[in-house]
């Protein structure tokens, strides 16, 4: 399949990428963990059906040392046993955050003070900052139907 647009090599995209691409820089340098970081970019992109994110930072996740086993669990987080309740809570919020149309209210209380227990603010805004990242890289590569199954470690930088 092939994508319906070269979003990426449009001028007005390039320059839109790098301002998302400076906002990533500036979530991957805080303080939330680089683990933490790529499970949340999954999840969101399997909520939103984003096979070329998910191939991504699936990838991403191995080639950093990521198990094999945490990777096929991201989709079944809540059963799993392999997920600290660090990681847990990052990946409640990234579910409230990215299906925030279906519940009344956005992201619930409960949610919200879950992340605080085991992220201060730092944390907690770029946990906050990631989430919204990751949905508008979802939306744009679902739009444009970016295929997946290609994406190498490294190829962006």
């Amino acid at each position: 399949m092939d994508a319906r647009l070269d979003f990426y090599t449009s001028p007005l995209a390039a320059k839109f990428a790098k301002y998302l691409n400076a906002a990533g820089k500036a979530v991957s340098e805080s303080p939330l963990p680089a683990a933490t970081q790529e499970l949340v970019k999954i999840r969101a992109s399997q909520i939103n059906g984003c096979g070329f994110c998910t191939d991504m930072h699936t990838k991403d996740a191995a080639h950093a040392g990521e198990t094999a086993q945490r990777l096929h669990l991201v989709a079944v987080w809540r059963e799993a046993t392999v997920f600290t309740d660090a990681e847990r809570a990052a990946l409640e919020l990234t579910e409230e955050g990215t299906r925030i149309a279906d519940a009344a209210g956005g992201v619930g209380d409960e949610a919200w003070a879950n992340a605080a227990k085991h992220f201060d603010g730092e944390q907690l805004a770029a946990l906050v900052s990631l989430i919204a990242l990751i949905n508008a890289y979802n939306r744009l590569n679902v739009i444009v139907r970016q295929p997946a199954g290609d994406y190498q470690p490294g190829q962006f930088g």
